[in-house]
């Protein structure tokens, strides 16, 4: 069952057409990354899911429902959480108050403080919750902007290049957290570039190129394919 349907969706931006007929779906249940070289039309695709852009084409359904004209905060209601490249979280306040802002809309006495608990502990911030939240290291702000997220109790949880700027240490760290939580279940879209992390979360994989759609498959097919190795290092590998 295919929880995110993208159809046919195409971007024009005045002469630019950064997405061209792409078609995706994203099944319940599973981590899909969608990679490619830059320029490839990843963050205008994703921009697309999340309706910070409108599409010039095509449609988007999530959970079987149309929602191609659907304002963000309108597709948050419905079960999407999305985080952004770069962190929003409140800096000037503790990590634990982020979380807690985070929570408020949805939980509140001991409830709201068993699943704070729980955010920080599976975020590896528990020793850090008094601590303000721009003192973290930019991989700690980028957990704790996932945990914000996570808060919404999403059926999908979009994340946009999550590891960029983290050490490989921080990045493996948020690979074992995101299979942690597919393994409960979450459904998680990811715009990535660092293949090292694709190879360590993803269950299948959709490859853009000059804004279409240039492969897709399971992990494995998309390592073993030569034209996306070709793609993404300019050269054939056939000789």
């Amino acid at each position: 069952m295919a929880l995110v349907e993208v159809k046919d969706v195409s971007k024009r931006f005045g002469g630019l057409t950064a997405v061209s007929g792409v078609d995706l779906a994203v099944h319940a249940g599973e981590v899909h990354c969608l990679i490619g070289p830059n320029g490839a039309g990843k963050s205008t695709l994703f921009k697309l899911i999340v309706g910070l852009y409108p599409p010039t084409h095509g449609s988007i359904l999530f959970d079987a429902v149309d929602i191609t004209n659907k304002r963000p905060y309108a597709r948050v209601q419905r079960g999407m959480s999305i985080k952004m490249q770069a962190p929003s979280v409140f800096k000037e306040l503790p990590v634990r108050q982020n979380v807690r802002i985070a929570l408020q809309g949805r939980l509140t006495g001991p409830e709201r403080i068993a699943e704070e608990e729980r955010l920080l502990t599976l975020l590896n911030l528990a020793a850090d919750g008094e601590k303000r939240a721009g003192a973290l290291s930019h991989g700690q702000q980028q957990w704790l902007e996932i945990g914000m997220a996570l808060a919404l109790k999403p059926q999908l949880l979009l994340l946009d290049e999550p590891t960029a700027g983290m050490s490989s240490d921080e990045t493996f760290k948020t690979g074992e957290l995101i299979k942690s939580l597919n393994a409960e279940g979450m459904t998680v879209l990811v715009v990535e570039h660092d293949m090292a992390f694709v190879r360590q979360v993803a269950q299948r994989v959709t490859v853009l190129h000059l804004g279409k759609v240039f492969a897709r498959g399971n992990l494995e097919s998309i390592l073993h394919d030569e034209k996306v190795a070709e793609i993404y290092l300019g050269k054939s590998h056939a000789h």
